[in-house]
């Protein structure tokens, strides 16, 4: 027979009630005028009427579109998800918690920079919450729990890994049409992550939510990735302080370097940042920004951060992570051949 640890089922039995599926609805008049959109390639010509079969919509004429996890991290009713599972303009979200109960959800913030966003239902129906953790003090080896709404099918699941690493840094989608977004910082686990766990906590085994699940290697099998849960935390900070997600804005693109970018570019280092557009029609440096308005041109090479060096281990989106709107920040930048330290003050990210 085999064994199972009490502080497995301890912890499952305590946090599973805290764990809730997100259904994503439109209406079914909207959702046919995506499709329709979505299907026409002849431009100038009508698009053809698309047909939803009666079935899949409900009585108040919405259809689902999506959906994901989520879990209850207040008792005044927040829930925590991935900003990616809520990412459809013009859509309702709804929670549904483990014992089949409903609730409409309104959507609280996004994070800009993270794929965190947090939803709330009325207070008065929140079950108890999951504690959040340090994910700063996690180690690898370390023994994880990962819940969620598989396929969208196969609710109140869980699975249990290790953390398999930490600090990854991955290039996602949220689907194949969606832009791709770098996504920095994750914790890398071989607790089994499916379609539909996004949102879901990763926990340790204290029963703390030590991270939010959010992507997967297809074609891959056990390796999955959370955000931290510190970055939900801050942003849980925020909306109490500011009602907002507050978050520190720099108005630059770049591309971090390395040994084999700088061969293939002729590069002088193989460190910092260089200020370079993604695309010709971009710009690198953002019409009035702290960037900007501190005179940082294209083709410049920023550095370090305070001193502290600029490398693929930690980019500029990391050092923004870490400040704060309206902090001063002196840039080490490398402008042809000369050194320069430019001084600029963060605004915050509309």
């Amino acid at each position: 027979m085999w064994h199972i640890p009490r502080s497995t089922v301890r912890i499952v039995k305590r946090v599973m009630p805290a764990v809730v599926s997100i259904a994503v609805t439109k209406s079914a008049k909207s959702v046919a005028s995506d499709l329709a959109a979505l299907t026409s390639t002849q431009r100038g010509k009508p698009k053809h009427a698309t047909v939803i079969p009666p079935e899949k919509i409900d009585a108040r004429g919405m259809v689902q579109i999506g959906g994901g996890s989520g879990f209850f991290v207040e008792p005044s009713g927040y829930v925590l998800t991935n900003k990616h599972v809520i990412a459809e303009s013009g859509a309702h979200y709804a929670v549904m918690t483990s014992e089949g109960i409903a609730y409409e959800a309104e959507t609280i913030a996004r994070d800009p920079v993270n794929d965190i966003a947090i939803l709330k239902i009325d207070s008065r129906a929140a079950p108890r919450a999951i504690p959040l953790g340090d994910s700063s003090v996690l180690r690898l080896g370390e023994p994880v729990l990962a819940f969620g709404n598989v396929l969208g099918i196969l609710k109140n699941t869980v699975s249990k890994g290790i953390v398999s690493g930490l600090s990854r840094a991955v290039t996602a989608r949220a689907d194949p049409e969606a832009p791709p977004q770098e996504m920095r910082g994750l914790i890398q686990t071989d607790a089994a992550i499916n379609v539909g766990n996004s949102g879901g906590p990763l926990v340790n085994m204290r029963g703390e939510a030590i991270g939010v699940n959010a992507a997967t290697i297809q074609g891959a099998e056990n390796i999955g990735f959370a955000v931290p849960v510190n970055s939900a935390k801050r942003d849980l900070d925020d909306l109490k302080k500011f009602g907002r997600i507050h978050r520190p804005l720099l108005g630059l693109r770049y591309l971090t370097l390395n040994e084999d970018i700088r061969q293939k570019m002729g590069l002088p280092v193989s460190y910092g940042a260089l200020v370079t557009r993604e695309h010709p029609f971009d710009a690198a440096v953002i019409p009035d920004t702290p960037a900007a308005k501190a005179g940082l041109k294209e083709g410049d090479i920023v550095l370090a951060w305070n001193g502290e060096e600029i490398t693929t281990e930690r980019s500029i989106q990391d050092y923004l992570e870490i400040s704060n709107v309206n902090e001063e920040v002196a840039l080490s930048v490398l402008r042809k051949d000369k050194e320069l330290i430019v001084r600029v003050t963060l605004i915050e990210r509309k």
